[in-house]
């Protein structure tokens, strides 16, 4: 193959393991969030109610775009809220405020620019006196 023919193919191979680069976000569940790390971590939380559950992420793949992080009790959408990515990796969290009647199965996604899934994590809630 002539050098020339290199000029030309190289950027289309990079361009090409480019678009199979895939965005991941990775989530850790805690009551709190110190230095950008999630405290408090477990999948099972016993809480009073109007206590915050917090979805730490680490987002890589995505790059000065947003992300939307989903909270859903039941398989039911209970809240969601926008997350500004402005670099890759990036960490960022969402929070969701247990109320009475929040006890149960709840699940936390985060969703890519163009609504891919990116990451989820199941969790349960006890929220006393509910």
């Amino acid at each position: 193959m002539p050098k020339t023919a290199w000029k030309f193919l190289l950027p289309m191979m990079l361009l090409a393991t480019t678009a199979f680069a895939q965005a991941k976000a990775e989530l850790k569940l805690g009551t709190g969030v110190e230095k950008y790390e999630v405290v408090g971590t477990s999948d099972t939380f016993k809480v009073a109610p109007d206590t915050r559950i917090y979805a730490a992420t680490r987002i890589s793949g995505v790059e000065n775009d947003k992300v939307t992080m989903v909270f859903l009790k039941d398989g039911k959408e209970a809240s969601k809220v926008e997350l500004k990515v402005p670099r890759t990796p990036y960490r960022t969290h969402g929070y969701k405020t247990m109320r009475a009647g929040d006890s149960g199965a709840w699940t936390v996604k985060v969703l890519g620019p163009d609504g891919t899934e990116l990451g989820s994590s199941n969790f349960q809630v006890e929220v006393s006196g509910s």
